[in-house]
């Protein structure tokens, strides 16, 4: 269990936490949220103790291992695998003591507890997690040092969750993950039998991964019961309350006041008026909650083309006279939302690259309106900013002739305000840098935006402002990401980028994240090339009577365990549970099997309903 006790803490004079406290339970999910500079990575730094609290305390049980990813991860000679058994540090030191060790009875010690770790199952294991965040089987086999940046941090990732620490900090896990490893991290976190905090802006990773949210705000920590979308809920009510009990309030007062200017200088109602004095004095100030500092994104509208924008017949292309994507059949008008889909290294980056004339076709005819402007925005551009310039610098460079007012005017409608405007580069947040590379990929009021990772380093109500921005914005829009909430938000099309190819994807984004998790290798594609469907075969009605009565089964399962889910919240809620240390691991062990249950018995349960869908035709 993790206790943090009215803990202080300032960083050159301005304080983080004051007097915050919160325990979290052993074996708790759980997502820590608040506002960009609040000081989440702090707390992180605090746990591990790299800081010193200036006042409070922060206990964790004596022996708990706390794991979590470096903000970098070198690249060296050792291979990808070996890199992820070496994290595992007592299994890496038994092994290298049974090589040396000549005490027969140290062997038999050394042997018993490699068997009890598991210690022979470990490259499975290793290899299982890497597979899932998105390396082949032979690149497990290369060095780290063949891997750019992002690929080594999802390296330190696998080490990280490979060696199963106590407690898990995970800081922004998603940002160096696509789609795909994305979604098997939140489903793999669900399933981690110890202490996971998360600070994330992944909205679904938080109502999916989580059971818990730690909100820091005011410089006060305060733990909900439940996702983000729950904790959002709860909290607007609390707001809402807050607003309303500062308003009847703030007429007490005035009436009060109102009294006491009237009558304090009559002899008669003097006192009644001191008394009234007092009341005024006694009374606890409520503060109505202060609005969230919120900046919409301004992007220029383009004027209308005549459809298509972009077209293409039988296009390649791809790097160094190798192909990647061969006989692109694709048309874009200027009102399509269209999401990229696919598994990592298929292609979608290429593609990306091809519509925003970042790559040349191999062959074929591609067909661009004339007065087109193409708007790209991709994850590394963000690295290539000047940052020894200002944001100022970086769009005087863009409109020289416009006046400065003008300029910081453009950075304000990207949430980059006058303190923004001046400050190098290299000393913003990551989420401002986003904004700058957003205003310059959009300030020429492209017909086509191209966005590859967008959202990396927004937090959360940015990204809503984003979603916004795309949907009011009458260019088309072409997305690659890993945030579905986004996708779900903007996306009116789907293309799947598979086997050097593009297609239709024939489905919804929900019908494609229960692909992924399946680890099914076909997605429902819409050929290219038209095909005569048989008409399918109508199941019997005792088959069909068979597959009722399993979704029936799945439902009761899911509805029991929400039933023991909900009794062992009340039990976890109850102070007096963690006076035994013993007692309170037991209660969250169950609690985390619980979950685990909950997570199989939900992918059931979808698997009845398809097969069900299925026999009856739907």
């Amino acid at each position: 269990m993790l206790r943090i006790d009215d803990i202080s803490f300032s960083i050159q004079g301005r304080p983080l936490f004051e007097q915050a406290s919160a325990t979290i339970p052993d074996g708790h999910k759980v997502g820590l949220v608040g506002p960009n500079g609040a000081g989440k990575t702090t707390l992180f730094r605090l746990i591990r103790g790299e800081l010193g609290l200036d006042g409070g305390a922060i206990s964790l049980p004596s022996r708990a291992r706390i794991g979590g990813v470096a903000q970098e991860a070198p690249g060296t000679e050792t291979s990808v695998l070996d890199t992820v058994l070496a994290e595992d540090k007592e299994r890496a030191a038994l092994l290298a003591e049974s090589e040396t060790a000549t005490d027969a009875h140290r062997i038999a010690d050394i042997q018993t507890r490699l068997a009890d770790i598991d210690a022979w199952s470990a490259e499975a294991r290793a290899a299982s997690i890497l597979d899932g965040l998105g390396f082949l089987t032979e690149d497990q086999a290369r060095p780290t040092s063949d891997f750019s940046g992002g690929w080594r941090m999802r390296v330190a990732l696998a080490g990280v969750l490979f060696a199963q620490p106590d407690l898990l900090l995970l800081d922004e896990p998603t940002n160096y993950l696509d789609l795909e490893g994305a979604l098997w991290l939140e489903t793999y976190l669900a399933r981690y039998p110890y202490t996971v905090i998360i600070i994330s802006h992944d909205r679904d990773l938080l109502n999916r991964a989580v059971g818990h949210i730690l909100h820091l705000e005011n410089r006060k920590l305060t733990l909900y019961t439940g996702g983000y979308d729950s904790f959002t809920r709860i909290r607007a009510e609390k707001r809402a309350l807050q607003a309303a009990e500062a308003k009847k309030q703030q007429a007490r007062r005035e009436h009060l006041q109102s009294f006491v200017d009237r009558f304090r200088a009559k002899a008669s109602k003097a006192r009644q008026a001191q008394s009234r004095v007092k009341m005024l004095e006694k009374m606890q100030p409520i503060t109505a909650p202060e609005e969230a500092k919120f900046h919409r994104f301004g992007f220029p509208q383009p004027e209308a083309l005549s459809p298509p924008i972009i077209a293409m017949e039988d296009v390649a292309v791809g790097y160094d006279g190798r192909a990647v994507l061969q006989r692109l059949e694709l048309r874009i008008d200027q009102d399509d939302r269209i999401a990229l889909l696919g598994r990592n290294g298929q292609g979608k980056s290429t593609l990306s690259k091809l519509l925003a004339e970042r790559l040349p076709t191999m062959q074929g005819r591609m067909v661009r309106s004339g007065k087109l402007r193409v708007g790209y925005f991709a994850q590394h551009q963000v690295d290539e900013l000047e940052l020894d310039e200002t944001p100022l610098d970086h769009i005087r460079r863009l409109r020289p002739n416009e006046a400065p007012p003008r300029l910081r005017a453009r950075l304000a409608g990207f949430g980059l305000m006058e303190a923004q405007a001046g400050t190098k580069v290299g000393q913003l947040s990551g989420g401002q840098k986003a904004r700058l590379s957003l205003l310059i990929a959009t300030i020429d009021a492209p017909h086509i935006l191209v966005l590859d990772e967008p959202t990396n380093h927004l937090d959360i109500e940015s990204r809503e402002a984003l979603s916004e921005a795309l949907n009011d914005y009458t260019g088309a829009v072409v997305l690659v990401s890993h945030d579905m909430h986004l996708l779900a938000l903007v996306a009116e099309r789907l293309w799947l980028v598979k086997d050097g190819a593009v297609s239709s994807y024939d489905g919804d984004l929900d019908d494609y994240r229960r692909f992924l998790l399946s680890g099914d290798t076909s997605p429902k594609a819409q050929s290219t090339v038209e095909t005569v469907k048989q008409p399918a075969k109508r199941a019997g009605r005792d088959e069909i009577l068979a597959l009722r009565a399993e979704v029936r089964k799945s439902e009761d399962r899911i509805q029991k365990l929400t039933e023991m889910l909900e009794k062992l919240d009340l039990k976890l809620a109850d102070p007096k549970i963690y006076q035994d240390s013993v007692e309170a691991e037991k209660w969250g062990k169950k609690h985390a099997e619980a979950v685990s249950a909950m997570t199989r018995a939900e992918v059931l349960w979808m698997q009845a309903l398809e097969n069900l869908d299925k026999a009856e035709g739907g």
